[in-house]
């Protein structure tokens, strides 16, 4: 008789785990092991690893950290699990989940099923309209400074199930693998890149900031998404009182406001017409600021809106630039569109969102790039950059579904030189 396993989780469980595991891609672990070599024995690694996780003997190794260049010329620290650590990670978030999501804050956004950036960035648009002043937080390396005592007594006035808390405490305590090689255990924080992370996180964020602005400042909206917030205001004078108030909370948990990146902003526009030294500022990739816009009646006024901030647009350009267009000669100008139209239409979907036409200037940069591509690939464009984009304008009113952005930049009538 096959004796009963302590913990209640079944091979359907890690089966569908390793299914979104498997959809969602990713790299290697600390083990070198890719999802491709995974799959090559999926049936056995499978079976293994539900076989650890029921009994209780599940051992997460050590999460590899990868380092990521900023803009600002700092690095985001990233932790990739192995391959069957992501699967096992899926499995208790899928279990904890719908638990979690029936107490989370309606004005939380990030990494929630049926939510999205694009709703946070429009309900903070709305609010922006209603409210004069914006307190715009930046929490000072969130993820890094998690405490775990906090984070498991949230945890378990949530769930009595043993198997997640055990878990998710070795998940916490598991030791990060450093690019020289060397191991770091780790007391506080739990790694971006992991898959449970975000879930744990929100949870935290949840008590530390959702549910204590709820209670104590019940009449000051805010959008969150992950460890990236905004809280509206009527006046000056409650923006700076809930800075105040907000950095006496944080610290009872162990955070902290980053000082050079919190700031109170003025939401001016053609109707505000007070001074202050701040009147825009960025939320998840977008900047909030005074713009020209069209009303019903074709009168324009200076309304304050989101629109692709200034760091995305540059971060755009870069990868752009690495794509090294102009010495892809070797390639058809279809073959360029079928490797770049899903990083295209990424950028498309997400930055052309609002105020889509301040996406055009960058946009048009990568047909500058494909003029350069046609004075390297036909000898009769050699020398004539306007000569080429002229061609290339004449492909994109004939096929302007080529590139995922040429209807955007070239229909209705918009052709800008691409010289």
């Amino acid at each position: 008789m096959t004796q009963a396993k302590p913990f209640p989780i079944t091979k359907r469980q890690v089966w569908e785990a390793y299914k979104r595991v498997k959809a969602n891609k990713g790299g290697a672990g600390v083990d070198g092991q890719t999802l491709q070599g995974f799959e090559q024995d999926v049936g056995n690694n499978l079976y293994k690893l539900w076989n650890r996780l029921a009994s209780g003997s599940y051992m997460p190794p050590a999460v590899k950290r990868v380092e990521i260049p900023k803009a600002d010329g700092r690095i985001r620290p990233l932790g990739v699990p192995t391959v069957a650590d992501r699967v096992a990670q899926m499995v208790a978030k899928q279990a904890l989940e719908p638990e979690l999501e029936r107490h989370f804050h309606p004005d939380s956004y990030g990494y929630r099923p049926g939510k999205s950036a694009h709703q946070a960035i429009g309900q903070a648009r709305r609010r922006c309209w209603r409210y004069d002043w914006v307190l715009d937080l930046d929490i000072k390396g969130f993820f890094d400074n998690i405490d775990h005592s906090l984070l498991l007594k949230a945890l378990r006035h949530h769930t009595g199930e043993r198997w997640i808390l055990l878990y998710i405490e070795r998940w916490l305590k598991a030791e990060v693998a450093m690019p020289d090689g060397t191991c770091e255990a780790r007391g506080r924080g739990t790694p971006q890149g992991g898959v449970v992370s975000p879930l744990i996180a929100n949870l935290f964020l949840h008590y530390a900031f959702d549910a204590w602005m709820q209670r104590e400042f019940p009449s000051i909206p805010f959008e969150r998404y992950a460890d990236d917030a905004v809280c509206h205001c009527r006046t000056k004078a409650q923006a700076d009182y809930l800075r105040a108030a907000l950095e006496r909370r944080l610290a009872e948990c162990g955070l902290e406001l980053h000082p050079g990146k919190t700031k109170v902003v003025y939401c001016k526009d053609g109707d505000r017409t007070g001074e202050h030294p701040v009147t825009s500022f960025d939320f998840l990739g977008y900047t909030f600021r005074a713009r020209r816009a069209k009303n019903w009646k074709g009168e324009y006024f200076v309304n304050f809106s989101p629109a692709v901030s200034g760091k995305a647009a540059k971060a755009i350009r870069r990868e752009v630039r690495a794509w090294k267009l102009p010495c892809r000669s070797d390639l058809s100008l279809n073959d360029l569109a079928r490797a770049y139209n899903a990083a295209i239409r990424g950028w498309v979907n997400y930055y052309g969102a609002y105020y889509k036409s301040a996406l055009y200037p960058t946009l048009r940069h990568i047909d500058r790039k494909l003029v350069r591509w046609a004075t390297r690939k036909f000898k009769r464009l050699r020398r004539h950059r306007r000569r080429a984009s002229h061609w290339l304008r004449r492909i994109a009113r004939r096929d302007m579904d080529l590139f995922a952005h040429w209807r955007l930049i070239y229909g209705q009538g918009r052709f800008g030189g691409a010289g």
